[in-house]
């Protein structure tokens, strides 16, 4: 998921109006920002404002078949993207897979510190963002500011580690993209590393995943697919509200207000996964209203406009949580239980309306009580986006750690 609720929207919103200039640095939310836009032309408005073209760098190549995952399928540089002076983007289309096996193709972007590159390579942080989206133009890379370029980019540059952000398949790249699907991003931000190292020789060999959101269960995704793996330059994962525990959305939907609409994506994610399962099985006529623009049209401000004041309860139908499609989906994207590689970092803001506090804390506790290595922090007070740009310094002190070589400060009860 991405933001919501109260200062998380507003500080979405506040990049957006304040102009490309603020994007270059932390911008914590206030509460005088401006709100976001109600009604879809403002939002079309503010997602054009950032918006690059879909060309055909992006297209399958006809070679596919013929690679393997991780090979770089085609790069080019590209100077489009607001980015802290001196350091410079090279977009790649890479071989990635679908958790069944299935050859599919992602886009993503390597982002280069600005200086001399260091001995052993730039330092690696593999970034998996949150939701943008889940039609084809909202892909990060397709974004002027790389659509988190104020929320922990240019800090990550500046701080000197190199940035490989993937898209996720689906995005920017043709084919339905498995929203909220915690093996298959996780497929591509791993098979993302070896072809941005094929386009930038000058990247180092050790590497750990920071996501958000949508991105945080992606990087709990990569730390299980790693205890099989067993990639001797991974060091561990960084997960920012990640959601975990989407089974919530059932049980207590007090917990989520004003972010309602994020239910149309989620219905779409579950046909994604089990085609049997019609959206209509789900939403309710209000949820069903803007289905087709949302998932086809526009990306978040549209998703937000589109949704404007309809909350969850009235986006679905009653009973929705029990069909087996959508129990199987909060099911496989759970995280806490299967064995983890490397530790993890789980950051949540105690104010997240988008992905709440309650269902942070039980993927900890799961993940304590399976012994895995969690160094666990709430923030007070941080909605949703805050708490992944008002933290960036407090992942980078545990990230520079993981690189240093130090042990994790797990925090579980004993």
């Amino acid at each position: 998921m991405h933001a919501s609720g109260n200062s998380g929207i507003r500080s979405r919103r506040f990049l957006w109006a304040a102009g490309a200039a603020l994007l270059l640095g932390l911008v914590p939310a206030r509460a005088d920002e401006p709100g976001l836009p109600e009604t879809v032309p403002e939002a079309v408005a503010a997602e054009q404002s950032t918006a690059l073209p879909i060309t055909a760098f992006y297209d399958t190549p006809a070679t596919l078949a013929s690679t393997r995952p991780g090979d770089l399928l085609r790069q080019e540089a590209f100077a489009g993207y607001t980015l802290p002076p001196g350091a410079s983007a090279v977009r790649i289309l890479y071989h990635s897979a679908e958790p069944d096996g299935a050859d599919v193709a992602t886009s993503g972007v390597v982002l280069v510190p600005a200086g001399q590159t260091p001995a052993g390579g730039w330092p690696v942080i593999a970034w998996a963002h949150g939701t943008s989206g889940v039609a084809r133009q909202c892909a990060p890379s397709a974004m002027s500011d790389v659509y988190y370029g104020g929320l922990g980019l240019s800090q990550m540059l500046e701080a000197g580690f190199a940035v490989v952000a993937t898209d996720y398949h689906g995005l920017g790249t043709a084919g339905a993209h498995r929203y909220m699907d915690k093996a298959a991003q996780a497929l591509d931000v791993v098979h993302s590393i070896p072809a941005a190292r094929a386009a930038v020789p000058s990247l180092g060999k050790s590497w750990v995943v920071d996501g958000h959101s949508q991105g945080g269960a992606a990087a709990w995704g990569v730390a299980e697919l790693q205890a099989t793996l067993q990639d001797p330059g991974y060091l561990g994962a960084v997960s920012v509200a990640g959601a975990t525990h989407l089974a919530r959305l059932v049980t207590h939907p007090e917990e989520t207000a004003g972010a309602g609409f994020y239910l149309a994506w989620i219905a779409y994610a579950i046909h994604t996964r089990s085609p049997g399962f019609q959206p209509g099985d789900m939403l309710s006529a209000a949820g069903a209203a803007h289905y087709r623009e949302v998932t086809t049209e526009g990306c978040w401000f549209y998703g937000y406009a589109a949704y404007h004041g309809v909350d969850g309860p009235a986006m679905v139908r009653p009973g929705w949580g029990d069909a087996a499609a959508v129990r199987s989906f909060f099911d496989q994207n759970a995280a806490g239980a299967a064995p983890i590689k490397g530790p993890i970092f789980e950051i949540a803001g105690e104010a997240d309306t988008a992905v709440p506090l309650p269902g942070i804390q039980e993927t900890v506790d799961r993940a304590c009580r399976n012994g895995q290595a969690v160094t666990f922090r709430r923030y007070p007070g941080l909605d949703h986006d805050p708490a992944m740009g008002e933290t960036v310094a407090d992942q980078l002190a545990w990230i520079r750690d993981r690189f240093a070589g130090k042990p994790a400060p797990v925090n579980c009860p004993t």
